[in-house]
């Protein structure tokens, strides 16, 4: 059961066609948000009938315009925008090259930047200035950035650092235009998620892991907080809310709260 309740609330989860995006939009709607979920193949997700697909390519301007042009024209308002939709995770392998995700950066492929930068930084940023317009005009919401340790600490791939630095940034520096307008912004940092990629993978450990529900659940408990602005301009690890909020991923359990030692 989920612990926090969201009824009335009209939520955004991008790149929700798989893996985290798709627990956060499945846990969203199952606090009772009305959920609206974008991908570029959000029509072949598995999720609820209940939450609305809009397909969207989150590098093409034109079409995020009109994913908020439909929803302010259905609803009138934006309570949660969850930016979850990145580049740069395809053609790990590249044929020519092989295995191109740990090549020091150098070696990196320039697509990767476009991709990281573009359909991930500038992505969140452009979904964050449309949301941002309805949640100021009425004094309430909270924007959620999908980020990563790898803004910390280094992990193999210095592009993809980068980028997640920049996220955080924009979470930080936001933060200081938003508050006064009672619109919160936090950076979220999930730990080992169980996506398909991941198990598909069969090279991790899963024994720490969490669902991708278990996501959700923790920006649930964020946008279900009356206090949600002490969080503002923050940097939050969804293992750590879990024992803040007191919740437990969908199988009753409560993952480790990693550190920056810990990753």
């Amino acid at each position: 059961m989920e612990p926090f309740s969201l009824e009335g609330q009209v939520a955004l989860v991008t790149g929700a066609t798989r893996g985290v995006g798709r627990g956060i939009a499945a846990s969203l709607r199952a606090a009772g948000a009305i959920v609206y979920a974008t991908g570029r193949t959000i029509d072949h997700a598995s999720l609820d009938p209940s939450i609305i697909r809009i397909p969207c390519d989150h590098a093409d301007d034109r079409q995020v315009q009109d994913v908020f042009d439909r929803i302010a024209a259905d609803e009138n308002r934006l309570n949660i925008l969850v930016n979850n939709a990145w580049g740069g995770y395809e053609r790990m392998v590249e044929e020519s090259r092989g295995f191109t995700w740990i090549a020091p950066f150098w070696e990196q492929p320039a697509w990767r930047w476009n991709a990281m930068m573009d359909t991930g930084v500038r992505a969140a940023f452009v979904a964050s200035q449309h949301a941002a317009r309805l949640m100021v005009r009425d004094r309430r919401g909270v924007i959620v950035n999908i980020s990563s340790w790898a803004a910390q600490k280094f992990q193999r791939n210095v592009i993809y650092s980068i980028a997640k630095a920049a996220t955080d940034k924009l979470t930080a520096d936001a933060a200081q235009e938003l508050r006064q307008h009672n619109v919160t912004i936090v950076s979220l940092y999930p730990g080992l998620v169980r996506t398909e990629a991941v198990i598909a993978a069969g090279v991790f450990d899963l024994s720490r892991s969490e669902s991708p529900e278990f996501v959700g659940r923790a920006i649930a408990a964020l946008a279900a907080d009356p206090a949600v602005a002490r969080w503002s301009g923050q940097v939050v690890v969804a293992a750590a809310l879990a024992r803040e909020y007191q919740f437990t991923d969908i199988d009753g359990k409560r993952p480790p709260t990693l550190t920056l030692a810990d990753v």
